[in-house]
């Protein structure tokens, strides 16, 4: 047997490797692949479980593994965490599932809307962005500390922590607080 072609190939590879990890940045120790839908690489980020949880308890799984494009707000499980006790219990109940689509579609704008994009528009509007949410609210983005802020309906903030983490049918920014609609 020639070994020759399989260490071409083994090189090629290892040539490759770099690539296509640039192309799959990390999240909550999950590669993102951007040949996967949001939700198909949601699951296996341990930092948004909950989120994963609530898109399921919300029925919103056929829609954000829909053809898109939607750039997502990705809250971690940590952003869940500093919300008043009980608050992601409550919602989580089948009862509130309104109440839970309606802050969980506040997070969603539809269209990809990279990083580049976002800072685009920021310039643009002299200073801050509004964005329209599929919720129908209004989030509104501003560059503070040389990072993204997202302003939600109540004044409250979440920063950007990782942006352009592309997919199949969208972008998601991974955020450090839940936005809350009005």
């Amino acid at each position: 047997m020639n070994k020759l072609p399989f260490a071409a190939a083994a090189a090629l590879l290892a040539l490759a490797a770099p690539a296509l990890s640039a192309k799959a940045p990390m999240v909550g120790g999950a590669a993102m692949y951007p040949t996967r839908t949001i939700v198909e690489n949601a699951v296996n980020s341990r930092d948004h479980t909950t989120l994963v949880a609530a898109v399921k308890a919300a029925d919103l799984v056929d829609t954000l593994s829909g053809a898109g494009p939607f750039t997502v707000f990705a809250p971690t499980n940590a952003a869940f965490a500093r919300l008043p006790a009980g608050t992601v219990e409550t919602l989580l109940r089948p009862e509130n599932k309104a109440t839970l689509q309606s802050v969980l579609t506040y997070h969603v704008v539809a269209g990809r809307v990279s990083a580049a994009d976002l800072m685009r528009m920021i310039r643009a509007g002299g200073g801050k962005a509004e964005l329209r949410t599929v919720q129908g609210g209004t989030l509104t983005a501003r560059m503070m500390g040389g990072k993204v802020v997202l302003i939600d309906a109540k004044g409250g903030r979440a920063t950007v922590t990782k942006a352009d983490v592309f997919q199949k049918n969208g972008v998601i920014h991974v955020t450090d607080a839940v936005s809350l609609p009005g």
